[in-house]
C-alpha cells in the first residue's frame, strides 16, 4: 500500500512513523511517499494532509502544483486523512478565530473536500495547547489520547453525509465523510496507532 504524506510543511516524519506502525498492526506493508510535487502522488492508495500552519501549507500546495492532483484523487475516492491544519484545508468553509495578540489571515487557501465549517485556533493559542482522552466512534480499545496544538474545530456540519466521530466541548473534533477523515488533534504525536489503522482500512 502506497500512502502519500503531503510534505510541503508540517508533521511529515511523525505521520510516516504512525502509518508504518499502523500497517504493522494490520499486517500491511505500507510504503510512505513524501509528496512535494504532482508526480509524487501518482499511484498512491491514500493521502495524509498533516498538521502545521494551514495558510502556509495551502499556499505551498498552490505553488507546488498539488491542488489539482489532490482534488482529482479525492474525486476518485482515494482516502484522505487531514489532521489539525489538514482539517482546515479539507473544509468547505473556514472561520478565522481571533484571540488577543494574534493576527488573523483571512486569505486561507482551501481544498474544500468536506462539508464542514471549521473554526481556526478554536481552543486558543500555542500556550493553550492541551491533551485529553476522547471517545472516538468506530475506534475499539477505549479512549484515545488526543493532542491539541493551536487546534481548529468543526462548528457546523453542512451535509448529512458527514458523521461526527468525536466531540470536545461544543465542537466536533473528528469527522468522517465517505472516504474522508479529519481530526482537530494530532494522532501522529502519540504512540497509539489505532486512528491511523482505522484510516488505512479505508484504503
Amino acid at each position: 500500500m502506497r500512502v502519500a504524506v503531503v510534505a510541503v510543511q508540517g508533521d511529515v516524519e511523525e505521520h510516516e512513523w504512525a502509518l508504518k506502525r499502523a500497517g504493522e498492526e494490520l499486517g500491511e506493508d505500507v510504503k510512505v511517499v513524501w509528496a512535494r510535487y504532482p508526480e509524487d502522488l501518482e499511484g498512491v492508495d491514500a493521502v495524509v494532509l498533516p498538521g502545521g500552519e494551514s495558510t502556509t501549507i495551502g499556499r505551498l500546495l498552490e505553488r507546488h502544483g498539488l491542488v489539482k492532483p489532490l482534488l482529482e484523487l479525492s474525486e476518485s475516492e482515494v482516502p484522505f486523512l487531514g489532521t489539525c491544519a489538514g482539517m482546515v484545508l479539507m473544509a468547505r468553509e473556514v472561520v478565522p478565530q481571533a484571540h488577543p495578540g494574534t493576527e488573523v489571515d483571512v486569505e486561507q487557501p482551501l481544498l474544500g473536500l468536506m462539508d464542514v465549517r471549521v473554526v481556526r485556533n478554536a481552543f486558543g493559542r500555542q500556550r493553550e495547547s492541551f491533551e485529553v482522552d476522547l471517545e472516538i466512534e468506530g475506534l475499539e480499545g477505549g479512549e484515545f489520547r488526543a493532542v491539541f496544538i493551536r487546534a481548529p474545530a468543526v462548528d457546523e456540519i453542512l451535509s448529512d453525509d458527514v458523521r461526527v466521530l468525536a466531540e470536545y466541548g461544543d465542537h466536533a473534533v473528528a469527522v468522517e465523510q465517505d472516504h474522508l477523515l479529519a481530526t482537530a488533534f494530532h494522532p501522529e504525536l502519540t504512540d497509539d496507532p489505532r486512528l491511523h489503522a482505522y484510516f488505512l482500512e479505508k484504503a
